[in-house]
Protein backbone atom coordinates (compact mmCIF):
# COMPACT_ATOMS: atom_id res chain seq x y z
CA UNK A 1 0.00 0.00 0.00
CA UNK A 2 1.68 3.50 -1.24
CA UNK A 3 -0.41 5.86 0.00
CA UNK A 4 -3.85 6.24 1.55
CA UNK A 5 -7.50 4.99 0.23
CA UNK A 6 -9.72 7.35 -1.51
CA UNK A 7 -12.57 8.94 0.53
CA UNK A 8 -15.31 6.48 -1.03
CA UNK A 9 -12.70 2.82 -0.62
CA UNK A 10 -12.09 3.64 3.00
CA UNK A 11 -15.40 4.57 4.20
CA UNK A 12 -16.51 1.20 2.44
CA UNK A 13 -13.41 -0.31 4.87
CA UNK A 14 -14.76 1.21 7.74
CA UNK A 15 -18.85 0.91 6.80
CA UNK A 16 -18.43 -2.81 6.21
CA UNK A 17 -15.93 -3.34 9.46
CA UNK A 18 -19.04 -1.45 11.71
CA UNK A 19 -21.80 -2.94 10.12
CA UNK A 20 -20.70 -6.55 10.36
CA UNK A 21 -19.04 -6.35 14.30
CA UNK A 22 -22.67 -4.84 15.37
CA UNK A 23 -25.11 -7.23 13.08
CA UNK A 24 -23.50 -9.63 14.24
CA UNK A 25 -22.86 -9.00 18.46
CA UNK A 26 -25.41 -10.27 21.24
CA UNK A 27 -26.32 -6.49 21.98
CA UNK A 28 -28.16 -6.44 18.56
CA UNK A 29 -30.92 -9.28 19.52
CA UNK A 30 -31.43 -6.68 22.47
CA UNK A 31 -31.61 -3.47 20.00
CA UNK A 32 -34.14 -5.46 18.17
CA UNK A 33 -36.59 -5.42 21.30
CA UNK A 34 -36.70 -1.37 21.97
CA UNK A 35 -39.01 -0.62 20.11
CA UNK A 36 -41.55 -2.41 22.60
CA UNK A 37 -40.46 0.62 25.14
CA UNK A 38 -41.21 3.34 22.64
CA UNK A 39 -44.96 2.36 21.73
CA UNK A 40 -45.83 3.83 25.01
CA UNK A 41 -44.44 6.92 24.34
CA UNK A 42 -45.90 7.00 20.73
CA UNK A 43 -49.32 5.93 22.71
CA UNK A 44 -48.83 9.57 24.77
CA UNK A 45 -47.87 11.38 21.65
CA UNK A 46 -51.37 11.33 20.94
CA UNK A 47 -51.91 13.70 22.70
CA UNK A 48 -50.22 16.01 19.77
CA UNK A 49 -53.47 14.71 17.60
CA UNK A 50 -56.10 16.75 19.99
CA UNK A 51 -53.86 19.53 19.28
CA UNK A 52 -53.24 18.84 15.32
CA UNK A 53 -57.26 18.17 15.52
CA UNK A 54 -58.49 21.38 17.20
CA UNK A 55 -56.23 23.71 14.54
CA UNK A 56 -58.62 21.83 11.97
CA UNK A 57 -61.58 23.69 10.82
CA UNK A 58 -65.39 22.34 11.55
CA UNK A 59 -67.05 20.28 8.71
CA UNK A 60 -68.75 22.77 6.73
CA UNK A 61 -72.24 22.14 5.22
CA UNK A 62 -72.95 23.94 2.22
CA UNK A 63 -76.56 25.46 1.49
CA UNK A 64 -77.86 25.49 -1.98
CA UNK A 65 -81.55 26.44 -1.66
CA UNK A 66 -83.91 29.28 -2.18
CA UNK A 67 -82.70 32.67 -0.35
CA UNK A 68 -85.86 32.87 2.38
CA UNK A 69 -85.05 29.15 2.77
CA UNK A 70 -81.32 29.62 3.28
CA UNK A 71 -81.70 32.66 5.65
CA UNK A 72 -84.34 30.73 7.51
CA UNK A 73 -81.94 27.96 8.70
CA UNK A 74 -79.61 30.29 9.44
CA UNK A 75 -81.60 32.03 11.72
CA UNK A 76 -82.75 28.80 12.87
CA UNK A 77 -79.06 27.47 14.03
CA UNK A 78 -78.44 30.92 15.58
CA UNK A 79 -81.35 29.98 18.15
CA UNK A 80 -80.53 26.59 18.45
CA UNK A 81 -76.40 26.90 18.91
CA UNK A 82 -76.27 28.68 22.56
CA UNK A 83 -78.26 24.54 23.39
CA UNK A 84 -76.90 22.54 21.05
CA UNK A 85 -73.64 24.43 19.00
CA UNK A 86 -71.60 21.02 19.10
CA UNK A 87 -73.98 19.02 17.39
CA UNK A 88 -75.13 21.34 14.75
CA UNK A 89 -73.12 21.61 11.56
CA UNK A 90 -71.43 25.10 10.38
CA UNK A 91 -73.70 26.45 7.35
CA UNK A 92 -72.39 28.24 4.66
CA UNK A 93 -74.46 29.41 1.79
CA UNK A 94 -72.80 28.15 -1.54
CA UNK A 95 -75.67 29.58 -3.96
CA UNK A 96 -79.18 30.89 -3.38
CA UNK A 97 -81.54 29.51 -5.87
CA UNK A 98 -84.54 31.42 -7.55
CA UNK A 99 -87.41 29.71 -8.04
CA UNK A 100 -87.24 27.21 -10.15
CA UNK A 101 -84.07 27.22 -10.52
CA UNK A 102 -81.67 23.68 -9.79
CA UNK A 103 -78.39 22.93 -8.57
CA UNK A 104 -76.04 19.99 -8.77
CA UNK A 105 -74.30 19.39 -5.39
CA UNK A 106 -71.48 17.30 -7.17
CA UNK A 107 -70.25 20.51 -8.17
CA UNK A 108 -69.22 22.04 -4.83
CA UNK A 109 -68.02 18.92 -3.62
CA UNK A 110 -65.95 18.43 -6.91
CA UNK A 111 -62.03 18.39 -5.03
CA UNK A 112 -60.44 22.24 -5.17
CA UNK A 113 -63.68 23.65 -5.02
CA UNK A 114 -66.03 25.27 -2.19
CA UNK A 115 -64.10 23.62 1.19
CA UNK A 116 -67.41 21.88 1.87
CA UNK A 117 -67.89 18.12 3.61
CA UNK A 118 -71.46 17.93 2.38
CA UNK A 119 -74.17 19.73 0.45
CA UNK A 120 -77.55 20.41 1.46
CA UNK A 121 -80.07 21.32 -1.32
CA UNK A 122 -83.92 20.46 -2.10
CA UNK A 123 -86.17 22.57 0.29
CA UNK A 124 -87.46 23.22 4.18
CA UNK A 125 -89.92 20.69 2.81
CA UNK A 126 -88.49 18.64 1.42
CA UNK A 127 -83.90 18.63 2.57
CA UNK A 128 -81.71 16.81 0.40
CA UNK A 129 -77.98 16.23 2.03
CA UNK A 130 -75.47 15.17 -0.31
CA UNK A 131 -71.89 14.04 1.08
CA UNK A 132 -70.19 11.03 2.26
CA UNK A 133 -72.28 8.28 3.84
CA UNK A 134 -71.17 7.96 7.68
CA UNK A 135 -71.49 12.16 7.72
CA UNK A 136 -74.81 12.75 6.35
CA UNK A 137 -76.16 10.04 8.65
CA UNK A 138 -74.92 11.86 11.58
CA UNK A 139 -76.19 14.54 10.37
CA UNK A 140 -79.38 13.11 9.34
CA UNK A 141 -81.27 14.64 12.48
CA UNK A 142 -79.85 17.65 12.92
CA UNK A 143 -80.78 18.91 9.64
CA UNK A 144 -84.30 17.91 10.15
CA UNK A 145 -84.32 19.90 13.67
CA UNK A 146 -82.78 22.95 11.62
CA UNK A 147 -85.37 22.81 8.63
CA UNK A 148 -88.06 22.09 11.44
CA UNK A 149 -87.24 25.13 13.47
CA UNK A 150 -86.48 27.00 10.16
CA UNK A 151 -90.40 26.22 8.46
CA UNK A 152 -92.13 27.37 11.61
CA UNK A 153 -90.18 28.69 14.79
CA UNK A 154 -91.37 25.97 16.83
CA UNK A 155 -91.41 22.33 17.27
CA UNK A 156 -93.50 21.13 14.29
CA UNK A 157 -93.03 17.12 12.63
CA UNK A 158 -89.24 16.49 11.55
CA UNK A 159 -89.28 16.76 7.55
CA UNK A 160 -87.69 13.15 6.16
CA UNK A 161 -84.04 13.96 4.65
CA UNK A 162 -83.40 12.63 1.98
CA UNK A 163 -79.75 11.18 1.62
CA UNK A 164 -77.36 10.76 -1.40
CA UNK A 165 -73.98 9.18 -0.31
CA UNK A 166 -70.60 10.31 -2.47
CA UNK A 167 -67.57 8.55 -2.05
CA UNK A 168 -66.02 11.40 -1.06
CA UNK A 169 -65.69 15.44 -0.66
CA UNK A 170 -63.28 17.62 -1.09
CA UNK A 171 -63.02 18.23 2.84
CA UNK A 172 -62.77 15.13 3.70
CA UNK A 173 -60.14 13.80 1.41
CA UNK A 174 -57.90 16.89 3.01
CA UNK A 175 -58.76 15.86 6.37
CA UNK A 176 -58.20 11.75 6.11
CA UNK A 177 -54.64 12.91 4.38
CA UNK A 178 -53.81 15.64 7.35
CA UNK A 179 -54.16 12.42 9.48
CA UNK A 180 -51.76 10.32 7.01
CA UNK A 181 -49.23 13.14 7.23
CA UNK A 182 -49.81 13.23 10.79
CA UNK A 183 -48.77 9.73 11.45
CA UNK A 184 -45.83 9.35 9.30
CA UNK A 185 -44.41 12.24 10.45
CA UNK A 186 -44.84 10.72 14.14
CA UNK A 187 -43.35 7.73 13.18
CA UNK A 188 -40.51 9.37 11.33
CA UNK A 189 -39.52 11.55 14.23
CA UNK A 190 -39.71 8.30 16.75
CA UNK A 191 -37.73 6.08 14.80
CA UNK A 192 -34.76 8.75 13.90
CA UNK A 193 -34.31 9.60 17.54
CA UNK A 194 -34.46 6.16 18.57
CA UNK A 195 -31.71 4.65 16.52
CA UNK A 196 -29.43 8.06 16.00
CA UNK A 197 -28.46 7.55 19.15
CA UNK A 198 -26.11 4.42 18.43
CA UNK A 199 -23.47 6.48 16.38
CA UNK A 200 -22.82 8.37 19.79
CA UNK A 201 -22.33 5.60 21.72
CA UNK A 202 -19.83 3.88 19.36
CA UNK A 203 -17.57 6.36 18.72
CA UNK A 204 -17.41 7.07 22.46
CA UNK A 205 -16.49 3.36 23.08
CA UNK A 206 -14.18 3.41 20.49
CA UNK A 207 -12.49 6.81 21.50
CA UNK A 208 -11.81 5.13 24.93
CA UNK A 209 -10.31 2.29 23.45
CA UNK A 210 -8.24 3.96 20.85
CA UNK A 211 -9.50 2.41 17.90
CA UNK A 212 -10.83 5.81 16.58
CA UNK A 213 -6.97 7.41 16.49
CA UNK A 214 -6.04 4.19 14.44
CA UNK A 215 -8.62 4.85 11.96
CA UNK A 216 -8.18 8.18 11.51
CA UNK A 217 -4.24 7.76 11.03
CA UNK A 218 -4.74 5.08 8.55
CA UNK A 219 -7.48 6.93 6.23
CA UNK A 220 -9.09 10.31 6.44
CA UNK A 221 -11.31 11.06 9.33
CA UNK A 222 -13.99 12.28 6.49
CA UNK A 223 -13.80 8.66 5.38
CA UNK A 224 -14.34 7.46 9.21
CA UNK A 225 -17.38 9.78 9.99
CA UNK A 226 -19.12 8.74 6.44
CA UNK A 227 -18.35 4.85 7.32
CA UNK A 228 -19.70 5.04 10.46
CA UNK A 229 -22.69 7.12 9.46
CA UNK A 230 -23.45 4.28 6.86
CA UNK A 231 -23.02 1.56 9.21
CA UNK A 232 -25.25 2.79 11.77
CA UNK A 233 -27.69 3.74 8.91
CA UNK A 234 -27.54 -0.06 7.80
CA UNK A 235 -28.10 -1.35 10.94
CA UNK A 236 -31.00 0.84 11.94
CA UNK A 237 -32.64 -0.24 8.37
CA UNK A 238 -31.91 -4.14 9.08
CA UNK A 239 -33.64 -3.32 13.12
CA UNK A 240 -36.91 -1.43 10.70
CA UNK A 241 -37.17 -4.49 8.23
CA UNK A 242 -37.09 -7.03 11.24
CA UNK A 243 -40.10 -4.75 12.97
CA UNK A 244 -42.10 -4.55 9.44
CA UNK A 245 -41.68 -7.87 9.00
CA UNK A 246 -43.22 -9.12 12.81
CA UNK A 247 -45.78 -6.42 12.39
CA UNK A 248 -46.88 -7.55 9.16
CA UNK A 249 -47.09 -11.30 10.43
CA UNK A 250 -48.90 -10.56 13.32
CA UNK A 251 -51.34 -8.83 10.69
CA UNK A 252 -51.27 -11.35 8.32
CA UNK A 253 -51.96 -13.86 11.07
CA UNK A 254 -54.90 -11.94 13.01
CA UNK A 255 -53.01 -10.70 15.87
CA UNK A 256 -53.58 -7.37 15.15
CA UNK A 257 -56.03 -5.31 13.00
CA UNK A 258 -54.98 -1.46 12.91
CA UNK A 259 -57.08 1.26 11.68
CA UNK A 260 -56.92 1.70 8.12
CA UNK A 261 -55.10 5.06 6.88
CA UNK A 262 -56.90 7.15 4.06
CA UNK A 263 -54.39 6.86 1.19
CA UNK A 264 -52.27 9.83 1.08
CA UNK A 265 -52.16 12.04 -2.34
CA UNK A 266 -48.96 10.30 -3.81
CA UNK A 267 -49.65 6.95 -3.35
CA UNK A 268 -48.60 4.21 -0.87
CA UNK A 269 -45.89 2.58 -2.40
CA UNK A 270 -44.01 5.98 -3.24
CA UNK A 271 -45.15 7.28 0.25
CA UNK A 272 -43.23 4.32 1.87
CA UNK A 273 -40.37 5.01 -0.77
CA UNK A 274 -40.49 8.45 0.27
CA UNK A 275 -39.72 7.80 3.77
CA UNK A 276 -37.20 5.67 3.62
CA UNK A 277 -34.98 7.84 2.34
CA UNK A 278 -36.27 11.07 4.72
CA UNK A 279 -35.81 8.80 7.19
CA UNK A 280 -32.22 8.05 5.96
CA UNK A 281 -31.75 11.98 5.42
CA UNK A 282 -32.76 12.55 8.48
CA UNK A 283 -30.92 9.77 10.31
CA UNK A 284 -27.37 11.03 8.57
CA UNK A 285 -28.00 14.69 9.64
CA UNK A 286 -28.57 13.61 13.01
CA UNK A 287 -26.18 11.17 13.52
CA UNK A 288 -23.38 14.31 11.81
CA UNK A 289 -24.31 15.91 14.98
CA UNK A 290 -23.83 13.17 17.62
CA UNK A 291 -20.72 12.03 16.06
CA UNK A 292 -19.39 15.71 16.08
CA UNK A 293 -20.38 15.93 20.03
CA UNK A 294 -18.63 12.50 20.48
CA UNK A 295 -15.77 14.04 18.87
CA UNK A 296 -15.78 16.63 22.44
CA UNK A 297 -16.70 13.99 24.80
CA UNK A 298 -14.63 11.47 26.70
CA UNK A 299 -16.68 9.85 29.42
CA UNK A 300 -20.66 8.64 29.24
CA UNK A 301 -21.10 11.45 31.44
CA UNK A 302 -19.87 14.15 28.92
CA UNK A 303 -21.97 12.26 26.79
CA UNK A 304 -24.92 12.76 28.12
CA UNK A 305 -24.47 16.35 29.40
CA UNK A 306 -23.56 17.06 25.58
CA UNK A 307 -26.44 15.22 23.96
CA UNK A 308 -29.03 16.54 26.12
CA UNK A 309 -29.65 19.80 24.24
CA UNK A 310 -29.41 18.17 21.22
CA UNK A 311 -32.39 16.05 22.13
CA UNK A 312 -34.48 18.78 23.32
CA UNK A 313 -34.03 20.87 20.23
CA UNK A 314 -34.60 17.79 17.89
CA UNK A 315 -37.89 17.72 19.81
CA UNK A 316 -38.37 21.33 19.02
CA UNK A 317 -37.27 20.82 15.67
CA UNK A 318 -40.57 18.18 15.43
CA UNK A 319 -42.93 20.26 17.47
CA UNK A 320 -42.18 22.88 14.25
CA UNK A 321 -42.58 20.97 11.97
CA UNK A 322 -46.20 19.46 13.10
CA UNK A 323 -47.48 23.19 13.55
CA UNK A 324 -46.16 23.75 10.00
CA UNK A 325 -48.51 20.82 8.59
CA UNK A 326 -51.27 22.91 9.89
CA UNK A 327 -49.97 26.14 7.72
CA UNK A 328 -50.04 24.64 4.01
CA UNK A 329 -48.46 27.11 1.89
CA UNK A 330 -47.41 29.96 4.59
CA UNK A 331 -43.85 31.36 5.32
CA UNK A 332 -43.99 28.77 8.49
CA UNK A 333 -43.86 25.38 6.30
CA UNK A 334 -41.62 27.09 3.56
CA UNK A 335 -39.13 27.32 6.59
CA UNK A 336 -40.19 24.25 8.05
CA UNK A 337 -39.12 22.78 4.53
CA UNK A 338 -35.42 24.82 4.47
CA UNK A 339 -34.09 24.09 7.74
CA UNK A 340 -32.01 20.65 7.32
CA UNK A 341 -33.25 19.37 10.62
CA UNK A 342 -36.84 19.57 10.01
CA UNK A 343 -36.86 19.17 6.73
CA UNK A 344 -37.64 15.65 6.40
CA UNK A 345 -40.42 15.58 8.48
CA UNK A 346 -42.21 18.66 6.68
CA UNK A 347 -41.43 16.95 3.05
CA UNK A 348 -42.70 13.88 4.32
CA UNK A 349 -45.80 14.83 5.28
CA UNK A 350 -45.89 17.30 1.98
CA UNK A 351 -45.57 13.95 0.45
CA UNK A 352 -49.06 12.64 2.04
CA UNK A 353 -51.01 15.89 1.54
CA UNK A 354 -50.02 17.27 -2.20
CA UNK A 355 -48.96 15.38 -5.35
CA UNK A 356 -46.16 17.35 -6.90
CA UNK A 357 -43.12 14.89 -7.05
CA UNK A 358 -40.75 17.73 -7.98
CA UNK A 359 -40.19 19.51 -4.34
CA UNK A 360 -38.79 16.47 -2.89
CA UNK A 361 -36.31 16.32 -5.48
CA UNK A 362 -34.77 19.08 -4.84
CA UNK A 363 -35.37 19.07 -0.64
CA UNK A 364 -33.77 15.55 -0.90
CA UNK A 365 -30.79 17.38 -2.89
CA UNK A 366 -30.43 20.59 -0.41
CA UNK A 367 -30.98 17.83 2.88
CA UNK A 368 -27.56 15.47 0.94
CA UNK A 369 -25.61 19.10 0.85
CA UNK A 370 -26.06 19.44 4.58
CA UNK A 371 -24.80 16.20 5.46
CA UNK A 372 -21.89 16.86 3.68
CA UNK A 373 -21.44 20.18 5.10
CA UNK A 374 -22.27 18.72 8.54
CA UNK A 375 -19.70 15.35 8.18
CA UNK A 376 -16.94 17.67 7.02
CA UNK A 377 -16.73 20.27 9.95
CA UNK A 378 -17.66 17.32 12.68
CA UNK A 379 -14.44 15.71 11.15
CA UNK A 380 -12.70 18.72 11.19
CA UNK A 381 -13.60 19.65 14.53
CA UNK A 382 -12.23 15.58 15.33
CA UNK A 383 -8.82 16.47 13.88
CA UNK A 384 -8.37 19.55 16.07
CA UNK A 385 -9.47 17.80 19.27
CA UNK A 386 -8.53 14.79 19.09
CA UNK A 387 -6.10 14.13 16.95
CA UNK A 388 -3.35 15.70 18.76
CA UNK A 389 -2.15 12.91 20.96
CA UNK A 390 -0.15 10.10 19.93
CA UNK A 391 2.62 9.71 17.66
CA UNK A 392 0.71 10.32 14.28
CA UNK A 393 3.42 7.91 12.46
CA UNK A 394 2.94 4.86 14.93
CA UNK A 395 -0.44 5.38 14.73
CA UNK A 396 -0.76 5.43 10.96
CA UNK A 397 1.73 2.63 10.53
CA UNK A 398 -0.87 0.37 13.19
CA UNK A 399 -3.50 1.85 11.19
CA UNK A 400 -2.45 0.37 8.12
CA UNK A 401 -1.48 -2.96 9.39
CA UNK A 402 -5.06 -3.11 10.51
CA UNK A 403 -6.56 -2.28 7.32
CA UNK A 404 -4.71 -4.75 5.32
CA UNK A 405 -5.66 -7.33 7.77
CA UNK A 406 -9.30 -6.57 7.44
Amino acid sequence: MSGRLSVLAAAWVVARRDFTAILFSRSFFFFLLGPLFPVVIAVLAGSLGSRVDASQERPVLGVAMAAADVEALEHARARLAPALDEELPELVAIRWLAEGESYDPAQALAPGKAKVAAMLTGSLERPVLTGPGGLIEAWRGPVAMLAAQARSGTVPAYPAVALEPVTRSDAAERKGRFATAQGAQTLLFLLTMMLAGMVLSNLVEEKGNKIIEVLAAAVPMDAVFLGKLFAMLAVSLVGIATWAATAGLLWLGGGIAPERLPDPAVGWPLLIGLGVVYFAMGYLLLGSVFLAIGSMATTVREVQTLSMPVTMAQLMVFFFASFAMTQPGSAVEIAAVLVPFSSPFAMLARAAREPALLPHVMAIGWQVLWVVLLVRGGARLFRSRVMKSGPAGKAKRSGFRLLRRR
